[in-house]
């Protein structure tokens, strides 16, 4: 699947530092240990609505990652997928009398263009699922020859699942105890209740085939993959192991990527699947964390429709903590908005104070678990002085401008 349009991300002198960042497994900061390439697998969207801020933030997030990794000198390796075959897109393209594929195929350039509106640099492989049935069957046929999945004994539906003891560590990455699990299971698309099942939390990696659903042949039967299990096959087909980051929104953090996981952990016998779990807040909107379950959507495209400028976007949704839950709101953009001013009219001067401290400073902050809040005031800073006192250093602005660009990826 074609992503969308690179940029030119310009250098700043010197390098930035080594990027720590908390991990969801570990409860805590520590350090990233990325080799010359470091690699990271994002959970991409369901395709049958428009992006919504909750989405934007998250991307937001892993894009700072992203760009830390460039600027302190590595190459990047990054893959996210389209889960362009599940329930809830065949619900809604029946809802609205229209094909599925049509439905993702419109929804997903949609996403392209909010994406290269605010400059998220793209991904090295965006990959749809229906673009991975061959890596997904693979990987489920050796679970079930190595007895960590098994075919439910239902002839009208022989669906395969996964074993949730298959790996001694399960549980490890979001450490809830069962009756959490059990709860977010079944809120997030779980089916404890299925029959024939060896456990309630065994996960669903095969569906076979129903009326009116699309399906693959396979070896174990015509159907589809399941929702964690594409995501696995992805990551190892494009990747491989000793992936140094999985991400996506906490919502994620079980079950999602718990099984995703030790579906990988299962047939490669690793302890981790990656060596940083890292997970972004969840946005709100009249106090309630925005979903399209809930209807309650502030849209990229709405936004973008209505004349907001994508830069004041990306600068409303960095202005909170990537991991904080937090709420947007017309005085989030209307803030977002003069900042955005103040700092182009900073540097647009022709002279202003010497950017050697607040690029140093900037990029200490981002290499701290992307602390943005701590970055933007830095930024706020020098904008402040720049526009109340002047400088001599005709450099200055232009460096300025490079690092909000390099870092954060607001274009002044």
């Amino acid at each position: 699947m074609q992503s969308w349009p690179a940029q030119d991300v310009p250098a700043l002198p010197g390098r930035g530092p080594q990027l720590r960042l908390y991990d969801s497994a570990d409860r805590q900061i520590r350090p990233v240990t990325a080799g010359e390439k470091a690699t990271m697998y994002v959970c991409g969207i369901t395709p049958y609505d428009a992006t919504h801020l909750g989405h934007a933030a998250t991307y937001l997030a892993f894009d700072l990652v992203h760009r830390a990794w460039l600027d302190s000198g590595h190459q990047v390796h990054y893959v996210q997928n389209v889960t362009d075959v599940d329930d809830p897109l065949f619900e809604r393209a029946q809802r609205d009398g229209v094909d599925w594929r049509e439905l993702a195929d419109r929804e997903t350039e949609l996403f392209r263009e909010d994406m290269a509106a605010l400059r998220v640099l793209p991904p090295h492989d965006y990959v749809a699922a229906t673009e991975a049935i061959g890596e997904v069957i693979e990987l489920v046929e050796k679970m079930l020859a190595s007895g960590a999945a098994y075919v439910v004994d239902d002839p009208d539906h022989p669906d395969v699942y996964f074993r949730a003891d298959a790996t001694v560590q399960f549980g490890y990455e979001s450490g809830y105890d069962r009756d959490t699990m059990l709860r977010l299971f079944t809120e997030r698309g779980g089916d404890p209740a299925r029959a024939g099942k060896g456990d309630e939390l065994d996960a669903l990696m095969w569906r076979a085939e129903r009326p009116g659903e699309p399906s693959w042949p396979s070896p174990f039967g015509p159907g589809r993959p399941g929702w964690h299990v594409e995501c696995t096959a992805i990551a190892l087909s494009r990747i491989g192991t000793g992936l140094d980051v999985q991400g996506g929104g906490s919502d994620l953090i079980f079950p999602h990527h718990e099984f995703s996981a030790a579906h990988a952990e299962s047939v490669t016998g690793e302890r981790r699947f990656a060596r940083h779990y890292v997970h972004a807040g969840m946005i709100g909107w009249d106090g309630h964390k925005m979903s399209k379950s809930r209807g309650n959507l502030v849209l990229v495209s709405r936004l973008r429709a209505d004349g907001v400028e994508p830069a004041a976007i990306r600068l409303g949704l960095l202005a909170g903590h990537y991991r904080a839950d937090r709420s947007w709101s017309d005085q989030v953009l209307d803030e977002a908005n003069t900042r955005l001013q103040r700092w182009r009219t900073a540097t647009a001067l022709p002279a202003a104070p010497d950017a050697t401290d607040v690029v140093a400073r900037v990029r200490q902050y981002l290499a701290d678990d992307l602390d943005t809040p701590k970055a933007i005031a830095a930024l706020d800073g020098w904008a402040t002085d720049a526009l109340e006192y002047g400088g001599h250093d005709t450099e200055a602005a232009r460096t300025v401008a490079t690092l909000a660009d390099v870092l954060l990826g607001v274009e002044l």
